[in-house]
């Protein structure tokens, strides 16, 4: 089916053409872009993305055990989970950060986001992106959790992220007070372009001409996924 994957440069060549597709040409990054948002939308996602981020420990937890138990396979998603808490750092945690953009697009939310149990409910998008990569994980390979956590996740995340950066600073949504875009600047320039290369490293030595096109699968079965979310947090706004 892939007769054009020679090389791992091969395989992220396609990974990239389908991320293209599936993502930045769906309306809810088309709209985010052209300030086409309403605040009833941006309040939305923001909501609804907190619970993505709280979770995702979850994730990366899941992958963990799913590696080998060798340091090489399990030590960049420690690092990527080691992230998540601020490296130590208490204000730098990614649960701080997703807070300062929360608040800055929500006066609501310092009333509630302290306690979890009383945060708006999970919608089914971002319910079903969270089930599909943990269910993924409790039957898989190493390889092939490294392929669905590289190359279904951090290998376009940075991209994307920079996407959210960039839209949510357009001047439609400053209108209540400047968006924080902290959160989604530091993932997009530093943090997932790290993550990537480490992941990136074991599936260049792991893989050869008789799996790329399975890890290629499981790269844009994830994504597909997470597309999905976003494609679906957009839908269920519209009816809110």
């Amino acid at each position: 089916m892939y007769q054009e994957l020679q090389s791992y440069d091969d395989v992220e060549k396609l990974m990239q053409r389908y991320v293209d597709e599936v993502f930045l040409d769906q309306p809810f990054f088309r709209t985010l872009l052209s300030g086409e948002w309403d605040n009833r939308l941006l309040i939305y996602f923001a909501q609804q993305y907190q619970h993505y981020s709280a979770n995702f420990p979850r994730v990366l937890g899941a992958a963990i055990a799913a590696m080998a138990p060798q340091d090489r396979w399990w030590i960049p998603l420690a690092d990527n989970l080691w992230d998540e808490a601020g490296r130590g750092i208490a204000e730098n945690s990614h649960a701080r950060l997703y807070r300062s953009f929360l608040q800055s697009v929500d006066a609501s939310s310092p009333q509630w986001y302290p306690h979890p149990d009383y945060w708006p409910q999970m919608g089914l998008s971002v319910q079903g992106a969270l089930e599909t990569f943990i269910r993924f994980f409790r039957t898989s390979s190493p390889l092939e959790a490294m392929a669905a956590f590289g190359l279904g996740s951090e290998f376009f995340a940075g991209q994307v992220m920079g996407v959210m950066a960039q839209g949510l600073a357009h001047p439609q949504y400053q209108k209540n007070g400047p968006v924080n875009t902290t959160f989604w600047d530091i993932h997009a320039k530093h943090d997932e372009p790290r993550h990537y290369a480490l992941c990136r490293s074991i599936l260049c030595e792991e893989t050869t001409r008789q799996n790329y096109s399975r890890i290629l699968d499981i790269g844009q079965y994830i994504a597909g996924s997470e597309a999905r979310m976003y494609g679906g947090l957009y839908q269920e706004a519209q009816n809110l």
